[in-house]
């Protein structure tokens, strides 16, 4: 069922679904999640149901505000505190110590649980309904098949599930990539996952650097080997031997998503935008579209370095590692 997410009686039926224990799919800056009400451990169960997600990989919990936050932490970490002054709403989720019997399905059973507080004016409007029937936070993974390329536009959501799924329409994503990912509950912060945030930003709004991940990291959303994967076989090459390549006999069901390199001969092609942000914006989009028209090999060109570009990379990582030998 795909609702209108700027209306306000669609709102308060994912509202009063959510209360109740179902599942809906709402729209957040980043990508379009897959909620159920955080402290109910059946509600949460039904999403990892409904992906075929492992139920010890954590989900993120979105709030309204760090008041709610509050509510899913034993304490709330200074560290954690910097991060969410500076940049909720919006793409950034902390990984704090979790109260004791709040959210542990949604946890995946760790003692710590991402929270996250969106900037989508849909996903605020919807916690903000669901907080008034006694639903202080929403648990929401991307909303596809575990594994699968995220959504970036509500029908994305209405091709994986099925019929009677509650999605909320607010338009395409802004962000397009999912949050960054910071622990902040063992004492220091280490990014987990990077998203549009670049690390001199984090480290900024930290007042000090990040550490590097070790094995006593807690797991976190995302960060599989092999993730965000289409049902084609994705590809990464380097300028210089994308260009090489093209200049062979190509196979059957190619399509080509680079940046700078002539891919005029290749029918399935799309343009990658030279500006970061651009490029997590359409990625999964592009994706999914060269997917669609029936794309057997994707061959995509690396992202330049920098910092910037760390989300964008990560996910064409995650993506291409579902196909390596």
């Amino acid at each position: 069922m795909l609702l209108n997410g700027a209306d306000p009686q669609a709102i308060a039926l994912a509202a009063t679904r959510l209360a109740v224990g179902e599942l809906v799919a709402l729209p957040t800056e980043t990508v379009y999640g897959l909620g159920a009400r955080a402290d109910d451990d059946a509600a949460v169960a039904k999403i990892f149901a409904a992906k075929g997600r492992p139920s010890d990989h954590p989900l993120i919990v979105h709030v309204l505000d760090a008041a709610d936050a509050a509510a899913f932490s034993s304490e709330m970490p200074a560290l954690a505190k910097r991060l969410m002054d500076a940049f909720w709403p919006g793409p950034l989720t902390v990984i704090v110590p979790r109260a004791p019997l709040m959210a542990a399905a949604a946890a995946g059973g760790q003692n710590s649980i991402g929270l996250r507080c969106p900037a989508h004016p849909v996903a605020r409007a919807l916690l903000a309904a669901a907080r008034a029937q006694g639903v202080l936070g929403v648990a929401a993974p991307s909303a596809n098949r575990f594994g699968r390329v995220s959504p970036t536009q509500a029908q994305h959501v209405v091709s994986e599930f099925e019929s009677d799924l509650l999605v909320l329409d607010g338009g395409e994503c802004t962000v397009g990539i999912e949050s960054s990912i910071v622990d902040c509950s063992r004492g220091g912060a280490v990014l987990l996952r990077p998203g549009v945030l670049t690390l001199a930003q984090i480290e900024a709004a930290l007042g000090q650097g990040l550490q590097s991940a070790d094995a006593q990291a807690p797991r976190a959303s995302g960060t599989l080997v092999a993730h965000y994967a289409p049902r084609a076989t994705v590809r990464l090459h380097s300028t210089q031997d994308l260009a090489a390549l093209l200049a062979r006999p190509l196979p059957l069901g190619l399509a080509v998503y680079s940046r700078t390199v002539d891919a005029a001969k290749v029918s399935l092609r799309r343009q990658m935008p030279a500006d970061a942000l651009a490029a997590a914006q359409q990625l999964f989009a592009a994706l999914r579209d060269l997917d669609s028209a029936g794309a057997q090999e994707i061959w995509i060109e690396l992202p330049p370095p920098g910092n910037e570009w760390d989300g964008v990379r990560d996910r064409l990582t995650r993506a291409a590692a579902a196909f390596e030998a």
